[in-house]
């Protein structure tokens, strides 16, 4: 009976200790990191959506409010982003039996230049993108816009920031 106490006692010290140590979001921020500094990202492709570039930059600084504890500054941040969005096209995908599109795909693609103004080997500069299928037949406007933005722009904002934060 002795024994199990210990063996409880044993667990329940790792648990509170792991606890400690295991961040819910995934990141690996350096505890000397305070703020970050999102810049707006300027669309800078061929094909230009007026609000994209907008949308894009809330949406990043949202997904840093919301998943750390980092304060948003609009210059000197210990991390910071700068960019562009480099690409914004629509490609037919698939093929009907009369030879016209089935499925169209719009792909997005950012430039971004991300700086660790406390571990500058973290610095780099890299390309993401993403796309989104949607029949041929519908228009890239309205609820099929923002469905398109919806999941690409997740997508693109969350691969950048598990790239600078999370190490992945």
């Amino acid at each position: 009976m002795k024994t199990y106490s210990y063996f409880i006692l044993f667990l329940s010290i790792i648990s509170i200790q792991s606890c400690g140590i295991y961040g819910f979001t995934g990141t690996t921020i350096n505890p000397d990191v305070k703020t970050v500094q999102i810049d707006y990202f300027p669309n800078n492709a061929i094909l230009v959506e007026p609000s994209l570039s907008q949308e894009f930059t809330i949406k990043f600084r949202d997904l840093f409010d919301t998943q750390t504890n980092l304060t948003s500054v609009n210059s000197g941040g210990d991390l910071q982003f700068e960019g562009e969005i480099t690409g914004y096209k629509i490609n037919p995908m698939t093929a009907t039996a009369q030879q016209t599109a089935a499925q169209n795909r719009l792909t997005i693609t950012v430039n971004v230049r991300f700086f660790n103004n406390k571990v500058e080997e973290d610095n780099f500069e890299k390309t993401f993108s993403h796309f989104y299928d949607f029949d041929a037949n519908a228009q890239l406007t309205g609820g099929v816009l923002d469905d398109a933005f919806t999941i690409i722009l997740e997508r693109i904002t969350q691969d950048i920031f598990n790239a600078s934060v999370a190490n992945w």
